[in-house]
């Protein structure tokens, strides 16, 4: 089986992420948490049940990085 949400939690702290969003619907996702990556697969979808999950990752991520563009 592959471990989806371990792969993209790696990615993140790997700093591979680009950007976030929320949509209304994706696929057949909805709602859905979009996850953009500078490598391959590029887009990955977050489906409700794991949101509050990935907001706590997003904004300590986003702090890690905030801090290195500052120095």
């Amino acid at each position: 089986m592959y471990p989806y949400h371990n792969k993209i939690k790696q990615r993140i702290k790997n700093m591979e992420l680009i950007r976030f969003e929320y949509v209304e619907k994706y696929k057949n996702i909805s709602p859905c948490l979009l996850l953009y990556f500078s490598t391959e697969p590029k887009i990955r979808p977050i489906r409700e049940h794991r949101f509050e999950e990935y907001e706590k990752i997003l904004n300590t991520n986003l702090s890690s990085f905030r801090s290195e563009k500052k120095k």
